[in-house]
């Protein structure tokens, strides 16, 4: 119990998984809370200050299963293990216990172990900083070792942490004073994890990086920001903590601005459902529809480019390129696929093996990854040496880096593995058997030995059987090692003269009696020595082995990277060809050109269900062109519900997702000007545990796109102002119509039941009508999901509730009383003669007039040092 107490105190916060043996045991608080979360038994075991003491345990060999659930029950586990065996422990005193030590704390963004990840998604752990008013995001994948640093501004927060979806997010405890900051931080999800302010401070954190990353200096990482060092500070201090002082394999961080990505903020993100439906499934959402990929890692990769969508035509391009190039070679392709599957996963095995958690398997991943690039460079020989139309860039970099030749040690580094890792590979190293015969004499010595003396074990059993004419098995256990066992009845005999001169007792059980003979022991004796050598010989060549990868982790996680990347691009050709997708055209124009336009998700879901879909045309350009080019800057989309308004406006800004993110398009043709910020305000919800109701959450997303839009930006609205009442709802729509045309200047489109809105057409000098088609036949309504030019002229809404299966009556008189609102319509005042609605200067904003206060009031004054906060005091003086 000192031990534990111990332990305890090292970390109170968390539940102690501390190794009794067999078991991990749980004491205390720890044991009532992990028997609630795990619904497992709680006992009582001794006494403590007189009460007794409650207990509750799982066993080792499935205690994997029981860390999953707790942490998806959001406790952080410290595993306190035993470091010495107790004959180790005897030779300090008979009496002396084993030690124990914390040797990990699990929590849920440093999972390394396969059974705990979802082995197609990323498990990040990010960090938030701000500094003197600027803002990052810091993220490592500790099972991969790849980290992530972009640098945003605060209002950019939200959209850079939900593109990295992280499990967990440390956030300098200071930060929690910021209201703003917290609700970008509940908007997002994840565990969040309070770190004390002063691991952040810049000179400390930069200490801890370097420490990380076994460097003197950062400069070879890039100039980073001091927000960022900070950041990756706050990363280092929890990976020194959690992982009890060993280093993780990681990469060099990878640096992105907030310029380099397109920003997607939660509440989009969650509308589009690009990797995630609104129901947290994978399947049913964009990544599902065009995931073709082989590998885990693939599947990855391709969830990490459409959760960030480049914003550089060049960078975009060079993606296209490859999958273009893979398009045109369906027989290579399908080359690249078949060996692909042979592939391991090497990012995550070198990061187990780095982390002292790897076993023969994650070598066994490393050789077949390996081995696999060099299959794949040989498949390309031809095709490199085709000077007319050679790999593009993307393509040869994967290529150049899956060739052995290229890291220095890699090719040795295979041959040993190719010749010293045996067929049938155990789990953990402790296990044995993993190394082939011939590798090492002595140790095929130790085995013949071994497997001589368990033929002899057999042969001995017999023999005793025949002495004693009663029937006997040899069996084994870890306490009294080899021993008889027969039934209680049989077993008689042997406790008398003359056997019990041959046989001595040992123990006796409910249904069984066990003894020994002083051959057995004997034997015994033998047979541990051979096998105990023989397991010390294996955990030799597992331990060089490791050391050799953990010195080859730059090459491996390259090689990593690599196969990826091909897997990404041949299961996006692969998908291109399926779906009949086109390479989309991206310059730095304001322009959206779509041609028979389709939603992958929703056509797939009508193929399946033996139907056609309706492809449709969209032309927008911000840049304001005359109505005449059928171009306009904001399209008001009206149209009956259930015709597809909201699949229209999401399966346009899904193409820009797909385009950016390096993708063909489900479509005749796409001409699309780079988006910097993606906007969706579709469906309705609310947001009842911070107090929003359906129409108040409504509002604050369409306030934060007029707030943030700007001309490259892409914004779909779908019936907002539709929760209150008609004419709040019409001016509210009408106003925010006229502002992202007047000043936001983006292009938008604006689906909408409010037909007056149809007006802004003959108002506004870049605003265009669309609707979706429906004709009523025989008193039906059938929907044509085509979009056309002009305003619908009514909204159905009627014959839409007789679909739904409205009783009779009430349809009935629904329509006795829209005819009547209709006949009295027009005694009414029309909208043209409202006062409301009359163009108006725009108001002056108060704030915007005022710079200096806003720059003041944007200072973070507990994160500046003395001479950001003089440097400041320069830019204000000089502003005013």
């Amino acid at each position: 119990m000192a031990q534990y107490f111990a332990a305890k105190a090292r970390q109170p916060d968390a539940l102690v998984f501390f190794r009794m043996g067999d078991f991990y045991e749980l004491f205390f608080e720890d044991a009532i809370k992990a028997a609630a979360a795990l619904g497992i038994a709680q006992t009582f075991r001794g006494n403590h200050n007189g009460q007794p003491i409650p207990m509750a345990g799982v066993p080792v060999h499935a205690a994997e299963a029981y860390l999953a659930k707790l942490i998806r029950s959001g406790f952080k586990v410290a595993v306190c293990e035993q470091v010495e065996s107790p004959a180790e422990a005897k030779k300090r005193g008979s009496k002396s216990i084993v030690r124990r030590e914390v040797v990990r704390i699990v929590t849920p963004g440093t999972l390394t172990e396969d059974s705990l990840l979802d082995a197609r998604g990323a498990n990040r752990l990010a960090a938030v900083s701000v500094r003197a008013g600027a803002a990052a995001v810091a993220s490592v994948e500790l099972s991969t070792g790849e980290v992530d640093t972009l640098a945003v501004g605060r209002d950019g927060l939200a959209s850079a942490l939900a593109a990295m979806g992280a499990s967990e997010i440390l956030v300098p405890d200071r930060l929690f004073a910021d209201e703003g900051f917290s609700a970008a931080l509940k908007s997002v999800g994840g565990l969040v994890q309070p770190m004390a302010s002063a691991l952040a401070e810049p000179m400390a954190a930069e200490t801890r990086v370097k420490r990380l990353y076994g460097v003197e200096t950062l400069d070879g990482f890039g100039a980073l920001s001091g927000a960022e060092v900070s950041a990756l500070g706050l990363i280092a201090a929890h990976l020194e903590v959690t992982q009890a002082g060993r280093l993780p394999a990681l990469r060099p961080p990878r640096r992105a601005g907030e310029a380099d990505v397109m920003a997607i903020d939660p509440a989009t993100r969650n509308s589009l459902e690009i990797e995630r439906t609104t129901g947290g499934q994978r399947e049913g959402s964009l990544l599902a529809a065009i995931d073709r990929t082989i590998t885990a890692p693939g599947a990855r990769l391709l969830a990490a480019r459409l959760a960030r969508p480049l914003i550089d035509p060049a960078a975009i391009d060079a993606r296209l390129d490859a999958v273009a190039w893979l398009v045109k070679r369906r027989p290579l392709r399908e080359k690249f696929r078949e060996s692909l599957r042979a592939s391991g996963d090497v990012a995550r095995a070198i990061s187990r093996l780095a982390l002292g958690r790897g076993g023969p398997r994650d070598l066994a991943a490393l050789r077949d990854g390996v081995k696999t690039g060099e299959v794949l460079c040989a498949l390309a020989v031809g095709e490199r040496r085709d000077a007319l139309d050679p790999p593009p860039g993307e393509i040869e970099a994967a290529l150049q880096a899956l060739t052995p030749s290229n890291h220095a040690g890699l090719s040795a580094f295979l041959a040993a593995l190719n010749e010293g890792l045996g067929p049938d590979l155990p789990a953990q190293a402790r296990d044995g058997g993993y190394v082939a015969p011939g590798v090492r004499p002595e140790l095929d010595q130790a085995r013949a030995l071994r497997d001589d003396s368990r033929r002899v074990i057999a042969a001995l059993e017999a023999q005793l059987v025949a002495e004693s004419g009663v029937p006997l098995k040899i069996r084994h256990n870890a306490v009294l090692g080899y021993f008889l066992e027969s039934t209680a009845q049989k077993a008689e005999p042997l406790l008398k003269p003359p056997l019990n001169a041959t046989f001595i007792h040992r123990q006796t059980m409910a249904g069984a009696v066990r003894f020994t003979t002083v051959e057995l022991a004997e034997l015994d004796a033998r047979i541990a020595q051979a096998g105990e050598r023989a397991l010390a010989i294996e955990v030799e060549a597992f331990e060089a082995w490791r050391e050799e990868a953990c010195a080859l982790a730059g090459a491996l996680q390259a090689v990593a990277e690599a196969l990826a990347g091909l897997d990404v691009y041949a299961a996006l050709a692969e998908w291109a060809e399926e779906a009949n997708a086109v390479r989309p055209v991206i310059d730095r124009s304001l322009a959206f050109e779509a041609e028979a336009a389709r939603h992958p998700v929703v056509e797939a879901a009508v193929k399946r269900a033996g139907d056609a879909y309706t492809p449709n045309d969209c032309r927008l350009d911000a840049a304001g062109r005359n109505r005449a080019d059928s171009c306009p800057r904001l399209a008001i989309v009206t149209g009956p519900n259930m015709a597809g308004k909201s699949t229209f406006l999401r399966q346009n800004a899904l193409l820009a997702v797909l385009a950016q993110a390096g993708c063909f398009v489900p479509a005749r043709s796409l001409k699309l000007g780079v988006v910097d910020r993606l906007f969706s305000r579709v469906g309705a919800g609310d947001d009842l545990a911070r107090g929003r109701s359906t129409f108040m959450a409504e509002m604050v997303e369409t306030a934060a796109i007029l707030s943030q839009a700007t001309p490259r930006s892409l914004v779909i609205l779908d019936e907002i102002g539709r929760g209150t009442a008609t004419y709040d709802g019409l001016a509210i729509d009408w106003a925010c119509a006229e502002a992202l045309h007047d000043t936001n200047r983006c292009r938008a489109l604006f689906a909408t039941h409010y037909h007056e809105l149809a007006k802004l057409e003959d108002r506004l000098a870049h605003v265009g009508n669309l609707s979706l088609k429906a004709k009523e036949w025989n008193g039906d309504l059938i929907f044509l999901h085509e979009a056309v030019e002009g305003p619908a002229d009514r909204s159905y809404g009627v014959q839409v509730a007789k679909l739904a299966g409205v009783p009779t009556p009430v349809v009935a008189r629904a329509r006795e009383v829209l005819e009547r609102l209709e006949r009295e319509a027009g005694d009414k005042a029309q909208l043209d003669d409202l006062p409301l609605f009359a163009a108006t200067a725009p108001t002056p904003d108060p704030v915007s007039a005022a710079p200096v206060a806003k720059a003041l009031a944007d200072l973070d004054l507990d994160g500046m040092s003395p001479r950001e906060a003089q440097e400041a005091l320069y830019r204000l003086k000089g502003m005013l």
